[in-house]
């Protein structure tokens, strides 16, 4: 069963309150068996300009990735980040085994 991973770019303007919602959130996607791959940290562009920070998370699958998005908590969580940060999230299967 191909992997899922949650691809989250993002922008934060308010560090305080967006420190609350990585605790939060960090809980429930563990909760959720993710695994985070890319947390922040230097990365380099190319081609064109986009965010500033890069999330890599991986789930077990890609239905796990999405119950973990759509569930109650995480969208609690997401209340936060209205108010602390602006951010493009993918959700993606990964390649089988197979590919």
């Amino acid at each position: 069963m191909p992997k899922g991973f949650w691809i989250v770019r993002g922008d934060v303007f308010n560090f305080e309150e967006y420190s609350k919602y990585i605790k939060l959130a960090s809980k429930i996607i563990n909760k959720f068996n993710g695994k985070f791959l890319v947390r922040g940290g230097t990365q380099t562009e190319f081609e064109q300009q986009g965010y500033s920070r890069t999330v890599v998370i991986e789930f077990n699958s890609y239905q796990e990735a999405l119950d973990c998005y759509k569930s109650d908590d995480y969208q609690k969580a997401l209340n936060i980040v209205k108010i602390s940060a602006k951010r493009l999230v993918v959700i993606s299967e990964g390649l089988s085994s197979k590919d």
